[in-house]
C-alpha cells in the first residue's frame, strides 16, 4: 500500500485560497474578494422577486443593500488617493430608495462598484499604507480607510446572507461550514483539501 501523500503535495494539488502573508493590502484584497463572492453566493440562491423583499418597513431588501454598497464603493474608491472618499455627487439617502428593477441591472451596479475598489487597491504597494486619504474631510491612513471599508462591506454582506438564508429557509445551501459538519471541514483544511477562505 502506498504511503499517504505528503501534506505539501496535497496542498499543491488543491488550490489553496488562504495564502500566508504579512502584507496588509494583499490580504485585504483577498478578504474583499471573499466577501464579494459570499454576497454573490447568497444572491444566487434567491429568486428575482426575493431580491426586493423587505422583512418589515424598517429593513432594507437585498436590492437596497446592494444599491447602497455600490454607491459607497464608487464614492470611496474612485480617485482613492487624490479625492475625498465622500464624493460631492453622492446622494447616500437615495441609495435606500428605488433599487434597479431587475437582477441584471442590480448585478451590473454591484460589479461596477467592486470594479472601483479593485482598480484602486490592486496597483497599491505596502509603501502606500501610510499615505493619507480623506473621508468626509477626516484624515485616514490608507490602512485605516481599507479597514473601515472592509468592516462596512462585511457588515452588509452579512445582512445579504441573513436575508437570503431567511427567504430560502430549508432550501438554503450553506456558504461556509454546514451545520453539523465542523469536524469534517477541519479535517479537510488540515489535509489541504479545503481552505478557510
Amino acid at each position: 500500500m502506498a504511503s499517504p501523500e505528503p501534506r505539501k503535495l496535497i496542498q499543491q494539488r488543491h488550490a489553496m485560497a488562504l495564502k500566508f502573508t504579512t502584507a496588509h493590502i494583499e490580504d485585504s484584497l483577498s478578504l474583499f474578494r471573499y466577501y464579494k463572492k459570499l454576497g454573490e453566493g447568497a444572491m444566487a440562491q434567491v429568486t428575482d422577486e426575493e431580491l426586493f423583499v423587505a422583512l418589515d418597513p424598517e429593513m432594507n431588501s437585498i436590492a437596497l443593500i446592494v444599491k447602497h454598497m455600490a454607491g459607497n464603493l464608487r464614492s470611496r474608491w474612485t480617485d482613492f488617493l487624490t479625492s475625498d472618499g465622500e464624493k460631492p455627487d453622492r446622494n447616500r439617502d437615495s441609495e435606500f430608495e428605488e433599487p434597479p428593477a431587475t437582477r441584471a441591472a442590480l448585478m451590473g451596479m454591484w460589479e461596477a462598484g467592486w470594479s472601483c475598489l479593485f482598480a484602486a487597491l490592486e496597483p497599491l504597494s505596502e509603501s502606500d499604507a501610510g499615505r493619507t486619504v480623506r473621508i468626509r474631510g477626516e484624515a485616514h491612513s490608507v490602512v485605516q480607510a481599507i479597514n473601515r471599508q472592509l468592516c462596512h462591506y462585511a457588515y452588509h454582506v452579512g445582512q445579504i446572507v441573513f436575508l437570503a438564508k431567511h427567504l430560502q429557509s430549508a432550501q438554503w445551501k450553506s456558504l461556509s461550514v454546514p451545520r453539523g459538519q465542523s469536524g469534517h471541514f477541519n479535517q479537510k483544511v488540515a489535509s489541504g483539501q479545503a481552505s478557510q477562505r
